[in-house]
């Protein structure tokens, strides 16, 4: 095994071949910090549930809030897959990184193992955007009903 002369050429070299994984893992390191803020809204919402919850008088609105907390819970589901896959997916591109660094210093060929972490990493991160998109059609869904019955309370239709 041939080890490799590192000098500034060869540094600069890798250092280039991995800037494509680095801007991936900042692209990453952004949608993790709007999957984090979109749970931190969950949780103070549930809060906020749970301390409006002794002010409820009647059994519809303690099951209004019931629900209310049951949604939040499916969401906070979403978003916590979301995160952990995105996560997960950020790990493998530090990996790709580090074996690209590695290869180069030991002159060996990890091509396969790059290609295989790097595709792993890819499926991780469709399937966290799946569930951060689910989260956010299930909030939406949800705002809007709840924007309705909002609105029919507001609202009442007149008896003719």
């Amino acid at each position: 095994m041939e080890v490799l002369q590192w000098d500034i050429t060869t540094i600069a070299h890798v250092i280039q071949i991995a800037v494509a994984p680095v801007f991936l893992l900042a692209g990453i390191a952004g949608l993790l910090g709007v999957m984090t803020n979109r749970l931190g809204r969950v949780i103070d919402r549930a809060r906020s549930l749970a301390r409006g919850q002794q002010y409820a008088s009647t059994e519809h609105e303690h099951a209004l809030i019931n629900q209310e907390n049951r949604n939040l819970l499916q969401r906070g589901r979403f978003i916590n897959l979301a995160i952990a896959f995105a996560g997960t997916s950020a790990l493998l591109v530090c990996l790709v990184i580090m074996a690209l660094f590695t290869a180069s210093l030991l002159s060996m060929n990890f091509s396969k193992i790059v290609a295989v972490l790097f595709i792993i990493s890819m499926i991780l991160l469709i399937v966290a955007l799946s569930f951060f998109l689910l989260e956010v059609f299930l909030a939406t869904s949800l705002m809007q009903s709840g924007l309705a019955k909002t609105e029919a309370l507001i609202h009442p239709k007149q008896k003719p």
